[in-house]
């Protein structure tokens, strides 16, 4: 349990890096996101999955 909190503390470190390093590029990105259609979103989301349960395998 401890070992997702801290996944999860590092999620929102890591999600915080652009806003804060440029809100301006940030709030782009976000425009052109909010663009894509909802396949295209599922597919970005089914890649990320796998290639994180694949590094997270790697890592462990």
């Amino acid at each position: 349990m401890q070992d997702l909190l801290a996944a999860l503390c590092l999620v929102l470190v890591i999600e915080g890096l652009l806003p804060f390093a440029s809100p301006r590029a940030y709030r782009e990105t976000v425009r052109q996101v909010s663009d894509l259609d909802d396949k295209t979103m599922r597919g970005i989301g089914a890649i990320s999955i796998v290639l994180g349960l694949i590094l997270l395998n790697v890592v462990r």
